[in-house]
């Protein structure tokens, strides 16, 4: 397997590229707090080279998320437009309306469902199809804590629409789990998921058309770079778009892609990629300039 670039800094490629499809979480904050060296990469990028778009897994509209990036100070000035798993869900629930839908997720999703005349389901016996966007308290719970109440949905063979396929993100210094987990869990059980954040398609064409819009003409591909933590979301979600990578191969994955220096180790991050059957053209502990 072709090892990944170590890259010193996003400045070492930037003059290759036109357009960055900029992951979020694990790259520019860890929901705590917003990490000034990412932001002020893109900030760069985006006044020196070309144009950011944030593409996140959020199961939340981008115009929801907004608001967050502010209170984590993320400058305005480090992206140009933004792209959600939950804009593109949303066109998946739209086609599911009126439902009725078993929503399970925490009220601060609700955005999500915000005009599309979706009725409420109480559970699996009165449910056209289910719709997670993560844990109701992701600050206790797992996965498994669904088991119980999902395996007579999956037995019924409801459809379950993942409106964030992240697995995992980290919280500060906490691994919590997401929309994803519980979708694999459902998966095992024998039920049907549809997604449509990363790695899957519809939110690369959001996102591609927003990148067009920025720049006034049909996007150059292979000048379009994709930058995530995220495996088998953002580096998966890269190859099958066939667009360059940037594995940023610290956060959810600790210490594993780094050697005895406590630098990038590309073996030891090719490794991380290998086991999902992922390609990254470049990789870095975290995202500077």
């Amino acid at each position: 397997m072709t090892l990944p670039h170590a890259l010193s800094g996003l400045g070492e490629i930037a003059g290759d590229y036109d357009i960055l499809l900029c992951d979020v979480w694990g790259v520019i904050h860890n929901g705590r707090e917003s990490w000034p060296e990412a932001c002020e990469a893109l900030a760069r990028f985006n006044r020196d080279h070309g144009h950011v778009v944030l593409i996140s897994n959020s199961p939340r509209p981008a115009s929801d998320v907004v608001a967050q990036l502010d209170g984590l100070n993320v400058p305005r000035d480090s992206w140009k437009a933004f792209v959600t798993s939950g804009d593109a869900t949303r066109m998946e629930l739209a086609r599911r309306a009126p439902g009725p839908a078993w929503i399970i997720g925490p009220e601060r999703d609700a955005p999500l469902y915000e005009g599309l005349g979706l009725q409420p389901a109480s559970g699996a016996g009165d449910a056209a199809f289910l719709s997670v966007t993560g844990l109701l308290d992701d600050t206790t719970e797992t996965p498994e804590d669904y088991r119980e109440r999902l395996t007579p949905a999956a037995e019924a063979g409801l459809e379950l629409i993942c409106a964030n396929p992240d697995r995992i993100v980290q919280r500060g210094d906490q691994i919590i789990y997401c929309g994803g987990a519980v979708a694999d869990l459902y998966e095992s059980l024998g039920g049907r998921v549809i997604m449509a954040g990363k790695p899957y398609g519809p939110i690369y064409a959001l996102a591609m058309a927003e990148a067009e819009r920025l720049l006034g003409r049909p996007a150059d591909r292979s000048r379009v770079l994709c930058i995530g933590d995220g495996v088998v979301t953002d580096v998966l979600g890269a190859n099958e778009q066939a667009l360059d990578c940037l594995f940023i191969a610290q956060g959810i994955h600790g210490d594993a892609a780094k050697g005895p220096d406590g630098r990038l180790d590309p073996a030891r991050a090719a490794d991380l990629l290998k086991a999902e059957t992922a390609y990254a053209r470049y990789a870095a502990l975290d995202l500077k300039w």
